[in-house]
């Protein structure tokens, strides 16, 4: 199992370096993956707070927003990408962005109509 996440893990971070390189307009949803990653045990219910590298990563990715067309991508992207990890509970999704203080413009919730999204 931990080999798994492991090589999950560096899997994502060759995509997150691969889409960093790139110029595409709105972040893709291997360089979402990459900077939400560390927040899994915590969306688990597994850490009391997330931990240092998710925040960071999702500061980062809030950073990459552009215009509203990136908020939908990541808005997708995260609602694709949180089903491969169950046991994410939509009640630890939900305080992610107070607890890294992060304002993500949109709710985080399994959720969330990423459409209507402005």
């Amino acid at each position: 199992m931990k080999s798994l996440c492991f090589s999950m893990i560096l899997i994502l971070s060759l995509l997150f370096a691969v889409a960093h390189l790139s110029n595409a307009a709105a972040p893709d949803c291997g360089t979402v993956a990459a900077k939400a990653a560390a927040c899994v045990s915590f969306a688990r219910g597994k850490d009391t707070k997330p931990a240092a590298a998710c925040c960071t990563g999702l500061q980062q990715l809030a950073q990459t927003v552009k215009n509203v067309n990136d908020k939908k991508a990541i808005c997708r992207c995260l609602k694709t990408g949180v089903k491969s990890f169950p046991g994410v509970q939509d009640k630890y999704l939900r305080k992610i962005p107070a607890a890294c203080r992060i304002n993500v413009g949109f709710p985080v919730s399994m959720n969330t109509n990423c459409e209507a999204i402005h």
